[in-house]
């Protein structure tokens, strides 16, 4: 495989990688720390506000500009894994933060972005709702870990096991011809 992705597409997903491995582990320290929360809070917000503005940009530029193909050489099963995997984040990459955002919106809590700057409440305060939606939070972010777990895993595989070019069309460092895809 020759092709690669463009310069653009490597950084939306580098970055990104970046962010939602922060954003988990800051998660984790959320509701496991009493002393680092306030701060660990007024991280984990605007990065997950920011998390949703970049999936939009991401998603945007992948509908709009090619990917480079999957090796010819790789089973359909494998292809369509590829395919389900990678909707399976770019959906808990736009779930995680828009029901994180509606759950402190149903809590009456605001989402402080930089100063004064918020986002507004996008359900009205409803304890009950806040629980549930609590709750399902949690559960989208592990299933987001779960997933980039298993992406990276087959990017090593491909990298490491298999050498056909898929894990260098995404690498920072690269060789080969360059598309546009994202």
């Amino acid at each position: 495989m020759n092709q690669t992705f463009s310069g653009f597409a490597r950084l939306l997903h580098w970055l990104m990688a970046a962010m939602i491995l922060a954003m988990l582990f800051i998660g984790i320290g959320m509701v496991s720390s009493v002393n680092a929360y306030g701060i660990l809070v007024a991280i984990h917000r605007p990065l997950g506000a920011a998390i949703l503005l970049l999936a939009a940009v991401r998603l945007v530029y992948r509908l709009a500009v090619p990917t480079p193909p999957l090796p010819a050489a790789m089973p359909g099963p494998m292809k369509l894994i590829a395919h389900l995997s990678h909707y399976a984040l770019y959906a808990l990459m736009f779930a995680v933060p828009l029901v994180g955002w509606a759950m402190l919106s149903a809590g009456a809590y605001s989402v402080e972005l930089y100063g004064a700057l918020r986002l507004p409440p996008i359900l009205p305060h409803d304890l009950p709702l806040y629980a549930g939606l609590r709750t399902a939070h949690t559960v989208l972010a592990i299933l987001l870990f779960v997933t980039f777990l298993a992406h990276l895993g087959a990017a090593l595989l491909h990298a490491l096991v298999f050498r056909d070019g898929v894990f260098e069309s995404m690498a920072i460092a690269r060789h080969g011809r360059s598309t546009d895809g994202g």
